[in-house]
């Protein structure tokens, strides 16, 4: 009875597995901060990757890790970069005919900086400083999406938090032909302590300064909307939410305001921080996995972004 009057549902198809890629062959190393998550070589990507269509999941958010770092991020739109050859060779499995291939698009993982866009320096002596230079970044977030979309990604996805960024991406896709690939913006991505475990997986973590003069305040909900409505028109069409469970005000209130599917993403913090209480036996590890995936579905995520998707969809299978 408690199954027939359910309100909300979840099923593997709602979820999205995130994919570190690294050069080599035969790579799956373990990150330290995150049990169960691995840096993969290409060829070990598509191995999971046909474990994810086995489970039914609705699809993959790649990430790179590059063999070599500079200033600008070359890396992120090079046509034989490490998340491009990835794309190329997963669009040759079969996983690819059930799975939606997502690319992230951002240079913190490209650049020897750890920002996510370009970094300029500013001031002398005491009063030096250092600002990332939203315009000259937009042009090189615009050619990363063009090479992802080129190298077989159905969906590319901006997470830099650079103002003008969705709509530099739009045309530069639209000029290269690629009028029909869609973009998953993160729109609301709020400056947060829950992103530590992932800096150490994609490598990416800043050298100097953080990340908070572009990403967001978490005290400000009307600036979250405000951002979301500003992508939807400069061309998103879809948007997502980034950390999730702090944020789940967020993600009702853009449910409640918006008409375009909806993702929140269960970031590697709130990740970690299960896995930990798992550990200490402190909480039941299946019914504490659905349970935070299912608040998310019901606070209005369309679709979900997590480490758990695959241990989630063998519960739910």
């Amino acid at each position: 009875m408690r199954a027939l009057v359910r309100e909300t549902a979840l099923s593997p198809g709602d979820l999205i597995y995130p994919l570190f890629v690294r050069p080599g062959k035969g790579v799956r190393s373990p990150v330290g901060s995150m049990p169960g998550v691995f840096n993969l070589s290409v060829d070990e990507a598509v191995r999971e990757a046909d474990e994810v269509a086995r489970l039914g999941l609705g699809g993959l958010l790649l990430f790179g890790l590059p063999e070599t770092k500079d200033d600008q991020g070359t890396a992120a739109w090079e046509e034989d970069g490490i998340v491009q050859q990835a794309l190329r060779a997963l669009k040759q499995s079969e996983a690819s005919k059930k799975l939606v291939l997502i690319a992230d698009v951002c240079l913190c993982e490209y650049t020897r900086h750890g920002h996510c866009g370009v970094v300029v320096t500013s001031g002398e002596g005491l009063y030096a400083g250092f600002e990332v230079d939203n315009d000259s970044t937009l042009e090189l977030l615009a050619r990363t999406a063009v090479s992802q979309a080129k190298a077989g990604a159905d969906v590319v996805a901006p997470s830099d938090m650079m103002d003008g960024r969705v709509a530099a991406i739009r045309r530069a896709l639209d000029a290269a032909g690629l009028s029909q690939t869609p973009i998953l913006s993160y729109a609301s991505k709020f400056a947060s302590a829950f992103y530590g475990p992932f800096r150490e997986a994609a490598d990416s973590a800043p050298q100097f300064g953080d990340r908070r003069t572009y990403q967001m305040d978490g005290a400000n909900i009307r600036e979250a909307l405000r951002e979301i409505d500003l992508d939807i028109e400069e061309g998103a069409d879809m948007i997502l939410m980034k950390p999730a469970m702090p944020y789940l005000d967020v993600v009702r209130a853009a449910r409640d305001r918006f008409d375009v599917p909806i993702g929140a993403y269960q970031v590697s913090g709130e990740y970690s921080m299960l896995q930990a209480a798992f550990e200490k036996g402190w909480l039941d590890r299946d019914r504490a996995i659905l349970e935070s995936l299912v608040g998310l579905r019901r606070a209005g995520a369309d679709f979900i972004v997590t480490y758990f998707a695959k241990e989630a969809a063998r519960l739910l299978g």
